[in-house]
């Protein structure tokens, strides 16, 4: 697994042109075999955290490659971003857990 972690904050007035951008991208990065998820965060004092997963480095590469995620990485550098970085982290552990759901007393 390959999760990149993308930290950024926006300039003032640019949401409404951002939104209909970052849906798009993330429609495209869906299609790309080996995609995972991602999820993003806004954080009390207007950070931007989003967490991407891929499956294996060379699906993270395709969607690294791919022109429209492209352009819009340079229309967001030009554009949106007022701070932006990531880092690219592969995986060494990984666990999950879930609750039991209770049992069913409804009769």
């Amino acid at each position: 697994m390959i999760v990149t972690v993308l930290r950024s904050r926006l300039k003032p007035g640019v949401q409404d042109e951002y939104g209909p951008t970052a849906r798009r991208i993330s429609e495209r990065a869906r299609m790309v075999p080996g995609y995972v998820s991602h999820k993003g965060f806004v954080a009390d004092d207007g950070e931007r955290l989003t967490i991407v997963e891929f499956a294996t480095e060379e699906a993270l590469n395709q969607w690294r490659v791919d022109i429209e995620h492209r352009e819009a990485k340079k229309r967001g550098f030009e554009s949106f971003y007022s701070e932006f970085k990531y880092q690219i982290c592969s995986v060494i552990r990984a666990r999950a857990w879930l609750a039991k759901a209770p049992p069913d007393t409804a009769g």
